[in-house]
């Protein structure tokens, strides 16, 4: 009997571009330097094209995704797998419309890159050398001629096109992202010799309320086995086994085993922050009548009960949004994830690690896989679940109207079948949801007739509610136990998706909509804001690097700048935010400050009011914030908080400080009364402090309340101090009252004094636990002293890794850099107060002297 052997076929490829070309001469093959691999990058390496991500070079390789091209590979075949019952050759992933040719002969065609394709090719297979030809057409191109045949349909971003080929939408642009479309490759392809082989393996477990655990585990093989007998254990992290089951009959070609497990005796999966991600293996082995093992498959699982509870408020209207796990309540601070790179392939396992360590370490414990990209490679969610964060998993179809005719539908169908199965044993993933945007997109068309609940949909204006209510979901319940949601946006069927008491909400009225203030964050919370941004520029390293050199284009509103922003409108808006609350300048390297230190300063105030919201049980009146985006796929100004070169951006330490174990915040607010109705010029305005803290853990934190106050124009201070308690897993209100110092205004000509105050939330032996300045805003008006009357101490410490900042004088924004190499820093966008001194680490710094930007420094 043969024993199932998957062999990889990495080496010997060689790519040419179909009837020759700019790319390769006719007939010319050049060879493959890594594989798999996608056409742009081997063209680069083998400096057939110029880099994309340079300057305006985008726009001349926009002819390489709409060609054709081939991959060849030539490899060597034994006796002993010339002798297998069956030869399969199985191609993980092939992007996107290709036609596969073995020794000469047709054994496939492609039509979607999200799904893994098998070719029986026994037949075929010859001893020594075989010949394996993919040629690839473009999508692009295809993609055009299916709109032809099947109409044009809505969207925002990229070309229509796209809406009828299942491919990465980004690779068509998007307003982050430049127009490369891939082509090739991009998964491994391997040849799989076997007699008979675990098709699936379904680990299913169920944490019941009391955290007892259930567990199932369904085997399924590619034929009838009699006589065969299949064994299951499960392993903790040690290798040691806690549970087994063998001589499991398996001749039906599919069998089950079972286990169960009283409360402790397996250890919970905890997302970061409240637990622990202890990881298990199922092992599965399955042999013939003799005893020949026949095929093994590993899984790695870990338990953990979750729930997304929607339920009534005490004291609003709606419903909450909230993810619970192991019976505790998550508010989930985190992070939309766009594709790392544009060319996927280049990516790997350290470079994913680096990434979702960079949200670790920002205090974030969810990510937000969007439904414009990829379903994210296994390595993915393997560091998902060994961090432990939670994972919102979008299907990929994202801001259009998209088609549901059967050809089309088909393709979903089977592309979702397998997507689900690959990822569902992920203890990270807690939620699918069904596309991104698209209801959202829908309403603004007035396509949608939330009336009807129960057509078929494929008929109406809108067909893709037939995949996202229909399709979707059942294959979702089908497959697994993970909790399903029609879109991102949502909020329950029949209701608008911009609706702030139910479901989900993309909160895009700071930026783009009505283009709020970013004060009013309190104001525009949803039970669940899965996206909202701002635009900040990238270190200034990363923008001299798409610049390439060219001084000439060293200013904000150049050509190629432009090329590097892909946002609609983006000057108006980005000067928008600025002129409303910043006196800034137009030079390169201050408006990268000024931008940055907006971005920092709007995102953290979003987490700072919404996790106000989050009030205990039955007052979560917003369960979560993920900020749009993480990440970028090429070096570019976007929504981003780390650029493409992972430099993490001011506003990544400003979130990082509003996500703490513990936090303090304050908001300070003008009222104006009038003596009386009839009145317009006798009125009073009085300036209204609130402060709160914010708890995470699980117990209650005593602490003290320590707020100063400081006139930036004298040397007046006040400060005043209380002991308070912080409730365990909610916000408390700690202070309400007057602003200290601040007298009661009669007229709009009176300055109001320029008052900062400090917060800090000290534990019993003095330890900072939270702090947070507030300052009079808008920013544009306040006087700022002269540099030479601060006091400003900016100190390397003797270690030559960290720097001592202190000062006699609040300052506001203080953003460090050293010229040269990069520096880690641990903390940047720093509010200073006397009194108060901060340390801040910056690893890789060797002892060089710091510089440091903030606002007053003198430049504006």
């Amino acid at each position: 009997m043969t024993m199932s052997i998957t062999r990889y076929l990495t080496q010997d490829w060689s790519f040419t571009q179909v009837g020759g070309g700019r790319g390769t001469k006719n007939g010319e093959w050049l060879a493959v330097l890594q594989f798999p691999t996608t056409v742009h990058v081997e063209l680069l390496k083998a400096e057939r094209i110029p880099d994309p991500f340079l300057g305006l070079d985008e726009w001349e390789v926009q002819w390489v995704g709409e060609s054709d091209w081939a991959f060849k590979n030539t490899f060597e075949v034994s006796a002993k797998e010339l002798a297998a019952v069956n030869v399969d050759l199985v191609f993980d992933g092939l992007d996107t419309f290709a036609s596969v040719e073995f020794n000469g002969h047709k054994i496939l065609d492609t039509k979607n890159q999200f799904i893994a394709y098998r070719a029986p090719v026994k037949q075929y297979l010859k001893l020594g050398a075989n010949e394996l030809v993919i040629s690839f057409s473009s999508a692009f191109l295809k993609g055009r001629e299916l709109e032809q045949a099947h109409g044009k349909l809505h969207l925002w971003n990229g070309d229509s096109s796209r809406l009828h080929v299942r491919k990465a939408q980004y690779n068509y642009g998007w307003d982050w992202g430049p127009v490369l479309m891939t082509i090739g490759p991009w998964k491994p392809i391997t040849l799989h010799t076997y007699n008979i082989y675990l098709t699936d393996v379904d680990v299913r477990s169920d944490v019941s309320e009391a955290l007892d655990v259930g567990v199932t585990v369904d085997l399924t093989l590619s034929e009838k086995a009699p006589g065969g007998l299949a064994s299951v254990a499960l392993k903790n992290a040690q290798d040691s086994v806690i549970l087994s089951e063998s001589n499991i009959k398996l001749g039906s070609g599919s069998a089950r085993a079972e286990f169960h497990f009283l409360p402790g005796v397996l250890d919970l999966w905890y997302p970061v922050g409240f637990g622990k991600q202890p990881l298990y293996t199922v092992e599965v082995t399955i042999s013939d009548s003799e005893g020949n093992t026949l095929d093994t498959k590993t899984l790695r699982v870990s338990f953990r009960r979750v729930r997304v509870v929607q339920e009534p408020l005490v004291d609003q209207e709606g419903l909450t949004f909230l993810f619970e796990i192991n019976n505790i309540r998550i508010f989930c601070g985190g992070s939309n994830w766009i594709p790392a790179d544009s060319f996927l392939t280049t990516l790997t396992p350290e470079r994913y690690r680096a990434w979702l360590q960079l949200l670790v370490d920002g205090n974030q414990n969810m990510i937000r896989v969007w439904g414009g990209g990829i379903y994210e490679y296994d390595v993915f969610y393997d560091i998902c679940d060994e961090l432990g964060i939670l994972v919102w998993q979008d299907f990929m179809f994202g801001c259009g109207q998209y088609p549901a005719y059967e050809s089309f539908l088909k393709l979903v169908e089977l592309e979702a079948e397998q997507n689900v199965k690959r990822l569902r044993h992920h203890p990270s993933i807690v939620i699918f949801a069904g596309n991104n945007e698209d209801y959202q997109l829908a309403e603004s068309i007035n396509i949608v007739d939330y009336s009807d609940e129960t057509s078929d949909f494929r008929k109406t204006k809108f067909p893709a509610r037939h995949i996202y209510e229909r399709t979707l979901p059942s294959i979702v319940q089908k497959f697994c136990d993970i909790h399903y949601h029609r879109s991102s946006p949502y909020s329950a069927p029949g209701v608008v998706t911009t609706d702030k008491t139910l479901g989900d909400l993309h909160q895009w009225n700071v930026w783009h909509g009505s283009q709020e203030p970013w004060h009013n964050w309190d104001l525009l919370a949803g039970r669940f804001v899965s996206e909202f941004g701002m635009e900040g520029y990238p270190n200034i390293r990363t923008v001299d690097y798409w610049l390439a050199g060219d001084k000439s284009e060293r200013y904000p509103q150049s050509r190629v700048n432009n090329n590097h922003n892909k946002a609609d409108g983006f000057e108006r808006r980005l000067e928008l935010y600025l002129v409303e609350n910043f006196k800034h300048t137009f030079d390169m390297d201050s408006y990268v400050y000024y931008t940055q230190i907006m971005q920092a300063e709007t995102l953290a105030s979003a987490y700072r009011l919404w996790r106000r919201n989050w009030r205990g049980k039955g007052r979560e009146h917003t369960a979560g914030a993920l900020v749009w985006q993480i990440n970028d796929c090429w070096p570019t100004t976007s929504w981003a908080i780390v650029d493409y070169f992972m430099r993490p951006k001011p506003a990544y330490f400003a979130i990082s400080r509003e996500l703490r174990q513990y936090t303090v915040g304050m908001t300070r607010k003008e009222k104006k009364t009038f003596a009386n109705d009839l009145s317009a010029a006798q009125f009073t305005i009085t300036t209204v402090l609130e402060v709160w803290g914010t708890n995470s853990t699980l117990s209650e934190q005593k602490a003290k309340l320590e707020v100063t106050c400081f006139d930036l124009r004298s040397s007046w201070t006040e400060q005043f101090s209380k002991d308070i308690v912080l409730a365990p897993n909610s916000s408390t209100e700690l202070y309400s009252g007057d602003l200290p110092g601040q007298p009661v205004r009669t007229k709009q000509s009176e300055v109001p004094r320029a008052i900062i105050v400090s917060a800090r939330l000290l534990d019993a032996s003095g330890t900072v636990l939270g702090r947070y300045s507030n300052w009079p805003e808008p920013f544009k008006f306040i006087n700022f002293p002269a540099i030479k009357d601060l006091g400003f101490s900016l100190k390397t410490r003797s270690d030559g890794e960290s720097v001592e900042l202190s000062t006699q004088i609040p300052i506001k924004g203080i953003i460090l850099d050293a010229e040269g190499e990069d520096v880690e820093w641990s903390d940047q966008a720093i509010d200073l107060v006397p009194g108060d001194p901060q340390i801040v680490k910056a690893v890789g710094l060797k002892g060089r002297d710091v510089k440091a930007r903030f606002l007053g420094d003198g430049t504006a």
